[in-house]
């Protein structure tokens, strides 16, 4: 893994390319298919699923470029472990300093203690029609549900450390 710090744009679009969040964050590793980075919350955010983050919450964000989600794991401004949040997604790609995924609706909270639970399906099944999935889609990210499931459940990284 080779050790870098350098600004990228992340871009979170949805399935028909939008973008539905933009950030700036630093790349710290990068291997063949492992992206590592790392931000920090420069305001305070309400989320409904994980509550109140607190600015100065520091996000290691992993992105793998042939896998189909990432993860993000927050530490409180103290550098206490707070949670992994994990998003469903195609493989990002990463060119000319900016890295773009398509999340596709499913997310998952992980505690401290790993307990976790599976956000999101309502969305996922509304965009499914909205935006015509196909049936290949589908079962790809139910693939990939299953599998990240089992990363949280036996504890392989990056949901290997604890707090």
């Amino acid at each position: 893994m080779e050790t870098i710090n350098k600004a990228i744009t992340i871009n979170s679009r949805k399935y028909d390319g939008s973008i539905h969040r933009s950030w700036q964050a630093t790349l710290i590793e990068q291997s063949t298919s492992l992206l590592k980075f790392v931000g920090k919350f420069d305001q305070e955010i309400k989320h409904q699923h994980i509550g109140v983050i607190r600015r100065g919450t520091v996000s290691y964000e992993y992105y793998w470029l042939d896998r189909w989600y990432n993860v993000f794991r927050f530490h409180e401004p103290d550098g206490e472990f707070r949670n992994f949040y994990c998003n469903i997604n195609f493989p990002p790609i990463f060119n000319n300093d900016v890295l773009d995924y398509v999340d596709l609706d499913i997310d998952v909270l992980v505690w401290k203690d790993f307990s976790y639970s599976i956000l999101d399906l309502d969305e996922f099944e509304e965009n499914a029609v909205i935006f015509k999935y196909p049936k290949e889609l589908i079962t790809k990210i139910q693939m990939n549900l299953k599998e990240l499931i089992d990363q949280i459940e036996h504890r392989k990284f990056p949901f290997d450390v604890s707090s």
